[in-house]
């Protein structure tokens, strides 16, 4: 069993409820926790995704260990559908998707997500895979760019004037370490209160991860890819950790589950495809009080679960 352990790992597998001779799609594998237990909680096939070569390293080792039951694949969730076609998969009986950074990642300063040790700036999921670092981005972009992605990403209160700080301090010479931003942000953000057990450079921090990974465009693109490979009487489990990713995945649900609201009586009547999905719950699962003590991290998780029906899947530009 790998060494870390996941975010409601029992809640997640109870959810897809594996079963004999099933196919299950873990689109972010990390250290293979989830893939693991779901391999143990029945004759199980799983297909591992991630984009970070180093959990790829890790599900191909542990690939070896199961006698073909894990296959691993290196690419984003957000490709799934493409993934599993390449693999030769149609369809599948589950897919779980954790989203945010994973542990290791932000344990691993030269990663460069963390401010709590320095780093280089980078904050790429996929390692050196050709996007623009943190670096590049927060030394090229115009300070209104800036202040958009620390406000719309981070809900930082003071995007714009931190944004003026960085544009100012750049100007110097160029912001390359985690230690050097989080200085800058910490000089213009003062806590206090009950905020002073977060650090100021929480929100621009995570804001710029957000952005450099794309990954509310990734959440977006997964869900749609999760609902066309999911076989009816399939699950789909997901694990956000921040507001912006839940409320996605929220939304997304209810429109696929037919509970999102059909807009006024006064418009046009539209056509509203068949429901796609069936809420296995209707309010998001949160972890345990034991759960929290052990691992403050997963705190603000939220766990949703929905089981895919036999109506088509909807057209990819609906509205989630």
């Amino acid at each position: 069993m790998p060494g870390h352990v996941p975010v409601m790992l029992k809640e997640v597998v109870d959810a897809l409820a594996p079963r004999d001779g099933g196919v299950y799609v873990d689109g972010t594998f990390g250290e293979g926790g989830y893939s693991q237990a779901i391999l143990d909680a029945a004759a199980t096939t799983v297909l591992g995704i991630d984009r970070d070569p180093r959990a790829v390293t890790i599900g191909a080792e542990l690939g070896r260990r199961q006698s073909g039951r894990l296959t691993m694949l290196h690419g984003r969730f957000g490709d799934m559908e493409s993934l599993m076609r390449e693999a030769g998969v149609a369809q599948v009986d589950g897919v779980t998707l954790d989203l945010g950074v994973s542990s290791p990642q932000l344990d691993e300063a030269a990663r460069g997500f963390s401010f709590r040790a320095d780093g280089p700036l980078d904050m790429r999921m996929g390692g050196d895979d050709g996007t623009a670092t943190a670096a590049e981005f927060i030394n090229a972009a115009p300070e209104t760019e800036l202040a958009d992605v620390l406000h719309h990403y981070g809900e930082e209160r003071q995007a714009r004037r931190i944004a003026r700080a960085i544009v100012t301090a750049r100007a110097e010479r160029p912001i390359l370490r985690t230690g050097e931003l989080a200085e800058i942000v910490r000089g213009i953000v003062k806590t206090s209160g009950k905020d002073q057990a977060i650090d100021p450079a929480t929100r621009t921090f995570l804001a710029l991860r957000i952005h450099v990974n794309d990954e509310l465009g990734e959440v977006r693109r997964g869900l749609v890819a999760a609902e066309h490979i999911l076989a009816p009487g399939g699950r789909l489990a997901v694990v956000s950790f921040h507001s912006l990713e839940d409320r996605i995945v929220k939304q997304f649900l209810a429109a696929r589950s037919g509970r999102a609201g059909r807009g006024s009586r006064h418009l046009p009547e539209t056509s509203i495809p068949d429901p796609s999905f069936r809420l296995v719950a209707r309010r998001a699962l949160k972890p345990s009080a034991a759960e929290i003590e052990r691992n403050p991290r997963g705190r603000s998780a939220r766990l949703r679960v929905a089981e895919r029906t036999a109506a088509p899947s909807w057209p990819r530009k609906a509205a989630a």
